[in-house]
Parts: structure tokens; sequence; C-alpha cells
């Protein structure tokens, strides 16, 4: 048994950095049995969810979409806010209901949840059913836990590590757009967020390793790949090599993918080089998620974000003078500990300075052992709620007047899948990252589309397919 430690995931020494090949076969000791896996929070958690499928499939095991027909229930956790956290216990209540029914249920949880200290002390307190823990720094180790399952709950999260594992196996839930991981952890250490204590110190792949696995889902009729990691441009400053991240967009995009995205970013790290790659590469989507956060440099210090507010600004300028057609979007906490009336009146001047094509806005939510959860925290929950409701009025303006710029507009979109409001509608996105609702049989599935767009909101836009 291994628990998580904080100080241990605090630790940020130079190590060297082992690859490891993991691509082990495992007998299908669970023939027969089923699996359900229920997935909380970002693109990471996701991914990591098609490695876990992969190892259920290895083990014999098939996928079921209720919980009550489930031999082994997975739940691949985030930590990131309250109401995910909330989210989990909630559904571990029905777990344990179903437990009492069948006792040979298996109950295993693993993403970000697994490296808090706080969470681990409560399930082993007051969720003694729950059967296996398992970290995001090892969650390779998922089927040896399950092979080696005893009477005892059994917990193995490594807080950090010096590990970048290769050659997983994932079953992709889309034979269209892949993930593809190209660096673990992150060492940024904002004072409110979880991750780094959660998913260790920064590991980068090796950009051979990273473009072999781009060409197969190239050869493979892949359509569109998003290279993914916490923080996607801090890529190789780990390696100490003649390459960074820029070097490996530019690698992958000539591979010919027809899209290639990155996400997420943080300014701090956004170099010039980059955005000349994005701009020089017509593969290359002309769409960044730039997280602000506040656009008060007196938040933003108290956040730990490394830059200031005239600096994030003059970055935005120089993407949109450079990239052509760009979109950017970004992410938005409100009330944070000391964050002033005029201190969120400077993240709305900010909102009004970008325009954003969208946000992602939040109430600022304690995360134990981060450093702002020992701030005091002096914005009350009406005021959080109210800024909130102002903030994403303005926000919501300006993505309906993107989305109207569209109207009429003949646009390329990628048709993902069929609409689930609608049977007669399929969906896909813009080079914009931008949801579109089309009229169309579910044949265009797949494919690079010429859609007309008919109607646009706030949040999604609609059309219809037409020849130019």
């Amino acid at each position: 048994m291994k628990l998580p430690n904080y100080n241990d995931a605090k630790n940020r020494e130079k190590v060297d950095v082992k690859y490891l090949d993991i691509n082990i076969k495992y007998d299908a000791i669970y023939q027969g049995k089923k699996y359900f896996l229920r997935t909380y929070g970002c693109q990471m958690n996701v991914h990591d969810s098609e490695q876990i499928k992969a190892y259920m499939q290895m083990l014999g095991m098939t996928n079921v979409e209720k919980l009550e027909e489930a031999d082994v229930v997975i739940l691949n956790t985030c930590a990131i806010r309250e109401n995910a956290h909330d989210k989990v216990f909630g559904y571990l209540g029905r777990c344990k209901h179903l437990k009492k029914e069948k006792p040979n249920l298996i109950i295993a949880i693993t993403g970000c949840m697994a490296g808090q200290e706080d969470v681990i002390e409560d399930i082993q307190k007051n969720h003694k059913y729950v059967d296996i823990i398992v970290g995001t720094n090892n969650l390779y180790d998922l089927p040896k836990l399950l092979i080696e399952k005893s009477s005892k709950q059994n917990i193995e999260v490594y807080s950090n590590s010096d590990i970048v594992p290769e050659n997983i196996n994932y079953e992709r839930d889309s034979k269209i757009c892949a993930w593809v991981n190209i660096m673990y952890g992150c060492d940024k250490f904002c004072t409110y967020c979880i991750v780094p204590f959660t998913r260790g110190r920064e590991r980068s792949r090796k950009m051979e390793e990273v473009l072999e696995e781009c060409k197969c889902l190239v050869d493979n009729n892949y359509q569109e790949i998003t290279l993914l990691g916490q923080n996607v441009n801090a890529y190789g400053n780990d390696l100490h090599l003649d390459y960074d991240f820029a070097d490996l967009l530019e690698n992958v995009a000539k591979l010919g993918i027809p899209r290639l995205r990155f996400v997420t970013s943080h300014p701090w790290n956004f170099t010039d080089k980059m955005i000349d790659v994005i701009a020089k590469y017509d593969n290359i989507m002309p769409y960044i998620h730039l997280p602000i956060q506040s656009g008060s440099d007196k938040i933003l210090k108290k956040m730990n974000r490394r830059y200031t507010a005239k600096e994030y600004m003059d970055l935005f300028n120089k993407m949109k003078e450079k990239i052509p057609n760009v979109a950017i979007t970004t992410d938005i906490i409100v009330g944070f500990p000391g964050e002033t009336e005029e201190d969120f009146q400077k993240t709305i001047d900010m909102v009004n300075f970008c325009k954003y094509d969208g946000a992602y806005t939040f109430i600022y939510s304690e995360r134990k052992g981060t450093a702002s959860s020992y701030m005091k925290d002096d914005v009350t929950s009406e005021e959080k709620e109210e800024r909130l409701h102002r903030l994403n009025e303005v926000v919501n303006k300006y993505s309906k007047e993107s989305n109207m710029k569209l109207l009429n507009k003949i646009v390329k979109v990628l048709v993902i899948g069929k609409s689930v409001k609608d049977d007669n509608k399929v969906y896909g996105y813009t080079d914009t990252m931008k949801l579109v609702n089309i009229d169309a049989s579910d044949d265009v599935i797949g494919k690079i589309v010429d859609v007309k767009i008919t109607d646009a909101k706030s949040f999604s836009i609609d059309g219809v397919i037409t020849e130019k």
C-alpha cells in the first residue's frame, strides 16, 4: 500500500527520467466479466479512460453502459473543483448500495482525486467498500491490482514520478479524432491548482515516440490529432535537447494530418516561435485556448500565474496579428481570495478587450493543500455568484458576436457524429473549434465538408452542407 503524500508531490528536484515500455499483454482472467467506467473532468482524464478501456479488454472484460450490470466499477475522477469532488462521492453512494446486492463487485478509483491526501483519508475511514485506488502517475498498475485483488483495500498512489510510460495501448473512443499525450505533470504550481500535486513533475515524451504514434494515426486515416498536456508549451523543457514544443508541433504537422490541435497552453510559455509555426501551417488549426484566470495584476500575482495583464494582452495581440482567422478562448476564476470589486472589474475589462470566442468561467474552489487554501477567503458566496453572472453576460455576448460573423458564410466542418437531440442532424467543428449542427445524413461522419451557416447562437451554430 502506498498513500498520496503532498511533500513527495512538491518535490521538483532533477531526476533521471525513465522511459518505461508498458505494452504488456495480460491473461484474460476476467473473461466474461463486465466493467462500467465513469469519467469526470478534463481531456487528460478522457484520454486516460481510453487507456483503462484497453486494460479491461486485455483482461477479458466487456464494457457496459448500466452500472447495475457491472462486475467492476471504475471511477476516473477529477479534483479541480469542489463540484466534481461532490459528484464522485454522490456516485459512490450508488456503488455502495449496489455492492450490498452484489458482494463480489469490485470498485476502483483513479484520476486526480486519488492523489489527494484528505480524500484518501476519507475513503479509508468512511468508504471501506472501495477496493482499489490507483494514482495518475501509475495508472499502468491498474491491471496488476485487479489481478492481485485481495479482501483488503489496496491503495497504490505515487505522488510523483520519474516514469514516462510508452507504447500504451488505447481503446480510442473515436476513429476520427485522437488525443496524443506529449508530456505528463505540471511544474507551474498556480496557487489554486491541485494538478501539480496529483499528476507530479513535468515529464516530456521523446519527440520520436510522439511522431511514431501520430504517424500511425495518419496511416489509419484519422482526420484530427490533439496534442495533450497539462501545459503543452512547456514540452521539452525537461529534456534539455535541441527541440521544444514549436519543433514538435511543426514535425507533427508535416506528417500530413488534416487537422492538428493542442491543449492546454500557459501564457508564460507561449513563444513567438510557436505563433510563427501555427501561422505557417494550414493544417494547424487557428484555435488557441489561452487561460487568463483574472485581469487583475494583484490577483494574478496571488495566483502565481507569472505574467501581468499587459503581458497577456501583448501576447493576445501578437496572436491576432500573426495567425489568420485565429479564435481564442480562455478560463476565468471569480471570487479568488482577496478579489475586490475593482479587481473583478479589471477582469471584465480584459474580456471587453479580448472579446473572446468563448470562456470557461468558474467560482473559486478551495483545494486543500494548495497555497491558496491558506489564504483568507474573504469574498462572500453572494458576491461570487453575482460576479459570475455578470461575467457570463459579457462572455456570452462576445461569443454570440463571434458566431454571428459566420452567418451565411461557407466554412469547413469536420463531422464528428450524430446529434444527440435530433436524429436528422449531425454535428462537427469548424477549424476555430465552433460547434456546428448540420442538417445531413450520417454518411458524412468522418469527413470535412463545406457548410453554409444558417443560424448562430452563443454556444453553437447551425448549417447545411453545400457545394462551393
